[in-house]
């Protein structure tokens, strides 16, 4: 048995497929259109005589179709980036990039609400079947309700290489079973590396000293405690599991009372089959904890006072309305929010060809650089119904895209063969998940943000993705990243189904 598994090698992952739509010559469906309509337009033109209104009708064509076809290495074209910078111009000019809150700010309310996009979600607390308590983060403008599972991971350490893949492939099957769950809208896994304070230790080792041990003994634990955790991290998780308040597109919303007691009985089922998946011990988050959570990522200074005060026997007081920064401001690349200073940078490129389990591994561990640093991995399941049409629309896609010219790319036709393998896949059982990444880094006011810069580049780089700064939306992007269920395809001035198709 050992002599096979070390034939076979270590197991490797892969197969994933941009979805785009089909054109020539890689203009996509928008753009031959737009190439067919000016050629047909300036065609007219010539068999009525008008031949300077032709060349004009010609040279807008072919300026619009060169436009959209030429595109940088993230796959953005020259018109998407000037729509992008266009629209952070309007906001900066409509003063839409700062935020100011509390009771020295305009509003009449006078706390702290949590700004953009998160600005009219709610958060309401039940409990589930075992009477454990949870909180429901209610999303009106994405008719949504999120539940956010804390998970203390397990990691690969000292773990056998067979144990790892399956946990690999109880995640799998974990997402697999999210595609045929009724209402399920999006699942996002979220990874922080933060500062760690020692406090914890530090009261650990207090408890445990026993009050007649050898001095020499003692002294020993307290300077452990004093200087292990000087810069020292340590890692949280969560995973976040939004619904759809309807059923079905079209159907009755659910109230959030309604939801609650539905919810109830199905969380607990998902705990159960998710600590399967490698994740440790998994609880749902409790309303204080996400106020905790959400106040800590817009005023990271804050996290080592409620450690201190949870250290004592104190909880702190934090409401919803209350968990916002109390000053806030936009930049083109940047976030400054409170105590801190963030970029977020989104997923462009997934690793080509075939990877490891642990291909994420650098990305996700702490970095000196790097204050705090959370890696957020955004997943859609696909309805399994539709499933099957996207699998057949793609592999179509691929072979036109491949036959489209007499010496196709190498990587068209790698782009074949994976979309031919996604669809026999999901023809066996398998389920279909969109995917996404964004990596938030948080540095401190006087840090250097080029070394934060070039520290993600690395990690990226060890990690075989392609990462771009959120240029013009470093605040939703912000807001995404957290563990809260908010879905980025809601708040898009033009829909992902059109966005695919330029």
């Amino acid at each position: 048995m050992a002599v096979d598994q070390e034939l076979a090698g270590p197991r490797t992952y892969g197969n994933w497929i941009r979805p785009r739509s089909p054109g020539l010559a890689g203009l996509g469906t928008l753009g031959t259109v737009i190439l067919f309509v000016g050629a047909i337009v300036a065609i007219f033109c010539f068999m009525a005589g008008q031949f300077t209104a032709g060349l004009i009708v010609l040279a807008a064509t072919a300026v619009l179709v060169g436009l959209g076809a030429w595109r940088d290495k993230h796959g953005m074209s020259v018109l998407e980036r000037t729509a992008e910078r266009t629209a952070w111009w309007r906001r900066r000019g409509a003063k839409h990039s700062a935020y100011r809150s509390g009771v020295v700010s305009r509003h009449p309310w006078g706390t702290c609400q949590l700004p953009g996009i998160l600005a009219k979600t709610n958060l309401v607390e039940t409990g589930d079947a075992t009477k454990a308590r949870f909180a429901i983060i209610e999303a009106p403008a994405q008719a949504t309700y999120t539940v956010v599972l804390g998970c203390a991971p397990d990691g690969t350490q000292l773990v056998d290489s067979q144990d790892v893949d399956r946990m690999v492939a109880a995640w799998g099957q974990f997402l697999a079973v999210l595609t045929g769950e009724p209402g399920i809208a999006a699942v996002s896994v979220t990874v922080e590396s933060v500062p760690d304070t020692g406090l914890k230790l530090r009261a650990r080792i207090e408890n445990e000293i026993a009050p007649g041990a050898a001095p020499f003994a003692a002294d020993v634990m307290r300077q452990v405690a004093a200087t292990r955790p000087l810069g020292a991290s340590r890692l949280q998780a969560f995973v976040a599991i939004t619904w759809n308040a309807a059923t079905r597109k079209g159907g009755r919303k659910r109230a959030a009372a309604e939801m609650a007691k539905e919810l109830a009985s199905r969380v607990p089922a998902l705990v159960t089959s998710l600590e399967t998946t490698g994740a440790g011990v998994v609880h749902c988050c409790t309303a204080q904890e996400l106020c905790e959570m959400v106040r800590v990522a817009y005023d990271p200074a804050v996290g080592t006072l409620m450690e201190e005060a949870a250290m004592t026997g104190q909880t702190p007081i934090i409401r919803w309305s209350d968990a916002g920064p109390v000053a806030a401001t936009e930049r083109w690349d940047s976030y400054q929010h409170d105590s801190g200073i963030s970029t977020t940078w989104m997923m462009t490129g997934a690793p080509r060809g075939l990877v490891q389990s642990g291909v994420l591994a650098a990305l996700l561990a702490p970095h000196p650089a790097i204050w705090r640093k959370r890696v957020t991995l955004l997943y859609r399941p696909i309805d399994p119904a539709l499933a099957a049409v996207l699998v057949e629309a793609d592999r179509r896609d691929a072979e036109f895209a491949a036959t489209a010219t007499v010496r196709p790319s190498a990587r068209d036709l790698t782009r074949v063969t994976a979309a031919r393998a996604t669809a026999t896949e999901e023809a066996g059982g398998a389920g279909l998940v969109n995917f996404g990444l964004l990596a938030t880094a948080t540095w401190r006011p006087g840090d250097e943000p080029r070394d934060v810069v070039a520290a993600m580049d690395t990690l990226s780089a060890m990690s075989r993705i392609q990462l771009r700064p959120c240029y013009g939306m470093q605040q939703t992007a912000f807001a995404v990243g957290l563990p809260l269920g908010m879905q980025l395809e809601k708040f898009l001035s033009v829909s992902a189904e059109i966005g695919v198709r330029l």
